[in-house]
């Protein structure tokens, strides 16, 4: 796991600090509010290397077995995160449209732009699966 400073501006580019903006979700002081404030907490879990949290917010019906993040090679750079849009469908379906950054191996920046599919149950978001696009 990747260590932080709590000072620093928080992975998902929020720029309150990552001990008040995704640092509780992360560390399992709080719950999302939104799928959006989920879909910034993933991000920075994939930033810090955090399967723990990217697995137990991914719901059950399409959740992998793991992510193998650490064996990744080479492992991406992420450069950033813009969260587009988010669309409540009903009061427990959403959507969220984003665009990760990222760099393989020092190569030319990339970029993930997706529309993710999120549910609520039990009064918690999960990240179900997501359209690239």
């Amino acid at each position: 796991m990747k260590a932080i400073d709590t000072l620093t501006p928080c992975p998902c580019g929020h720029p309150a600090g990552y001990a008040t903006c995704c640092g509780p979700l992360l560390d399992g002081a709080a719950a999302a509010s939104s799928p959006a404030q989920l879909m910034r907490s993933r991000y920075s879990a994939y930033v810090l290397k955090r399967e723990d949290y990217l697995l137990g917010t991914w719901h059950a019906d399409t959740r992998p077995a793991s992510l193998r993040l650490s064996a990744q090679q080479p492992a991406p750079t992420w450069l950033g995160l813009d969260v587009r849009g988010e669309q409540l469908l009903d009061a427990d379906h959403a959507t969220v449209e984003f665009v990760a950054r990222y760099r393989l191996a020092g190569g030319s920046a990339q970029r993930q732009h997706e529309i993710s599919r999120f549910v609520r149950e039990a009064d918690r978001w999960y990240y179900v699966d997501g359209e690239l696009l």
